[in-house]
């Protein structure tokens, strides 16, 4: 396969430098870091943005023009062994961005890359395909975090996540939140001398705003090492855009065409600073998303998304009792296309595993023995598009069910029952609900709900309110998952350790202690 044959660049336009001067591009274009992603058995997408100025609107570049910008991949990171080498356009209109489609990889492979602009390399990266189609691996290793707010603490835990020896992590969402940071960026306190701009001083609103708030966020440099070390699978939740949206619905109920033109604003900042393909590219304030990816035949990944096309939260969203404007079975979390699209994969899968990486809770969580409250943004606010789901599951013989979750700022491991009410019913999977990278500043390895909680919830194998990520390694007999914590991540340096590992037999779903 040729070079040109090899890339899907975004733009079909001549790769000519339109207005952009050699100086323009500063010393380092590549503020931003590299990052890959959705791996293939041939190939990866590579993700790269020319910043040279990365705090300023339009990253110091200009308004209009565009950038060639060559990528190359190699068998060895320094460069001797070079295997495929590419070209695509960097525009003013995304940003700069540039994401590669790089095919002709060989599967199952560790392969080192790196950008060019002009005389200017990046740092190097590197990725690993997925498993040849219908091969059985042995084993597949996972990295799962979300929730990095950047003035809650840093982002050390994906420095730790950047050493793990991993095939993939996957990113569940809130990479980036819409509030206010003020100079000193909250929790992290920085000094006189390193104090953020005005420019983050407000809540995102316009494409300018996002595409800001995506740059502050990957100017940290453990983020960086994390995008760098591991091809990342990533889907959103509500903080990419305003906390808690429902489809078109804000939170505050403001005007439905005016947050959709926010939307579309923070979809396209968004997909500017993923390393996603050009099928995620978004059209105005659409943006598909949910998507699917298979590592042989070990697992099959469904990834969702349970922001774009949910019903508004019943009862005016938090923590209510549940009844029938929750219960209504025409009520969606995920929209009937993508149920649809989800429950034929279902029917087509033949992996062991079938993984769900979406955002929200997907098993119940009471509070209280009796008239407990519910999340209503959660899969309780949405019991029936639940009840389809594990209806689908079943109906399609799958045994071994593996659901990946984010948003709640908790580590909770969780069996997945058929009958939330009644214990005894049947385990059709489990669900791993990872902590927070930083949203909730230092936290505590048991809340003051810790017993409680655990007690109403006889499903519930395991609960901690640290900062940290979760490690999930399948193997055709068993998943395991490894939650890692840090003490703090108000401060730098934070070590990490592993607070508890839970393991879930293939064929008879159900945590227990290895």
């Amino acid at each position: 396969m040729s070079a040109a044959a090899a890339v899907l660049a975004f733009s079909a336009r001549p790769a000519h430098a339109a207005g952009i001067r050699d100086k323009d591009l500063g010393d380092s274009p590549f503020t931003l870091g590299v990052a890959s992603g959705d791996p293939l058995p041939d190939g990866v997408v590579l993700w790269t943005r020319l910043a040279p100025r990365p705090w300023e609107p339009g990253g110091g570049l200009p308004p209009a023009g565009a950038v060639p910008v060559t990528w190359e991949i190699a068998e060895d990171e320094r460069f001797s062994a070079g295997v495929r080498r590419g070209q695509a356009v960097a525009e003013a209109g995304y940003a700069y961005s540039v994401h590669a489609d790089v095919r002709g990889l060989a599967p199952g492979r560790t392969y080192w890359y790196r950008f060019r602009a002009g005389a200017r390399l990046s740092p190097v990266g590197r990725t690993r395909t997925a498993p040849a189609a219908g091969s059985s691996p042995e084993r597949l290793r996972l990295g799962v975090a979300s929730c990095q707010q950047y003035d809650e603490g840093y982002y050390t835990a994906l420095g730790h996540l950047a050493r793990e020896d991993l095939d993939a992590v996957f990113f569940l969402g809130d990479y980036i939140y819409e509030n206010a940071i003020d100079a000193r960026a909250g929790d992290r306190r920085l000094p006189d001398g390193a104090l953020l701009p005005a420019v983050f001083a407000h809540e995102t609103v316009t494409l300018s705003d996002y595409r800001l708030r995506y740059a502050l966020g990957k100017t940290d440099p453990d983020l960086q090492a994390a995008h760098a070390a591991h091809p990342w699978c990533v889907t959103w939740d509500d903080h990419e855009v305003e906390n808690n949206y429902a489809a078109d619905v804000s939170q505050d109920n403001d005007p439905a065409a005016g947050f959709l033109q926010r939307r579309a604003a923070a979809y396209r900042a968004y997909w500017e600073h993923m390393p996603l393909r050009l099928a995620q590219r978004p059209a105005g304030p659409d943006m598909r998303l949910y998507r699917r990816l298979h590592y042989g035949r070990l697992a099959q990944f469904d990834i969702l998304d349970t922001r774009q096309y949910r019903s508004d939260q019943a009862y005016g969203d938090g923590w209510k009792l549940p009844g029938p404007a929750s219960e209504d079975p025409s009520r969606t979390l995920l929209g009937a296309a993508q149920e649809q699209w989800l429950h034929s994969g279902f029917r087509g899968s033949t992996a062991t595993w079938n993984v769900i990486p979406q955002q929200v809770a997907f098993s119940r969580r009471r509070l209280r023995a009796q008239n407990s409250p519910l999340s209503m943004d959660a899969w309780d606010g949405y019991p029936a598009t639940r009840r389809r789901l594990l209806d689908a599951a079943r109906g399609a013989g799958l045994t071994n069910l593996v659901v990946l979750s984010g948003d709640s700022h908790i580590h909770l491991a969780m069996d997945i029952k058929d009958d939330f009410d009644d214990p005894s019913s049947p385990t059709r999977g489990v669900e791993i609900l990872g902590t927070s990278v930083s949203s909730g500043a230092d936290g505590v390895e048991r809340p003051d709900d810790w017993a409680e909680l655990l007690a109403l919830n006889p499903h519930m194998a395991y609960y901690a309110k640290r900062r940290g990520y979760v490690v999930v390694t399948l193997t055709p007999t068993q998943a395991r998952a490894d939650f890692r914590i840090l003490p703090y991540v108000t401060r730098p340096g934070a070590p990490v350790s592993t607070a508890a590992s839970l393991v879930s037999p293939a064929g008879r779903p159900g945590f227990e202690r290895p």
